[in-house]
């Protein structure tokens, strides 16, 4: 039997192997969230969501070995939004649901604190093994409404 729900909004883009991924990815999470309408289900805070997606997509670059590219998979959520970067290492990016605590990242390091931020600033977050190597990803959740 065929849902009259709508398919959710799916944007897909492919990322080259270099660090000049980050700034095409915050440029498409910022257009993608802006285009859409406030009342459809779409974060709340659009800077988070770049932060975040910059994070994903420096970690996939800088952590994958080969020049593969990336790809960054944004899904509109009747809740909010996820955010996932595909790459073609299968090795788990570290662990995204409870930090060493002796783990902690140093804050006079340049680097180290990027899944900190996507444990802390998402609403969930992980990662799966896919068909090519992994996919981490992150949700935020669509802005609380008043009661009528």
């Amino acid at each position: 039997m065929p849902s009259d729900a709508p398919a959710p909004a799916v944007w897909r883009i492919t990322l080259p192997h270099s660090a000049a991924a980050v700034p095409i990815a915050r440029a498409l999470i910022r257009t993608v969230l802006a285009s859409i309408d406030p009342d459809s289900g779409a974060p709340a805070d659009s800077d988070t969501a770049e932060l975040l997606t910059a994070e994903l997509v420096a970690n996939a670059v800088e952590h994958t070995p080969g020049d593969e590219p990336v790809e960054l998979v944004v899904e509109l959520l009747p809740t909010g939004c996820q955010v996932e970067v595909h790459d073609g290492d299968p090795a788990p990016p570290g662990d995204l649901s409870r930090p060493d605590p002796d783990a902690m990242p140093d804050p006079w390091q340049e680097h180290g604190r990027g899944l900190l931020l996507i444990r802390t600033l998402s609403s969930s977050c992980g990662h799966r093994t896919t068909a090519r190597g992994k996919a981490v990803w992150f949700t935020l959740p669509s802005p609380a409404r008043p009661a009528l």
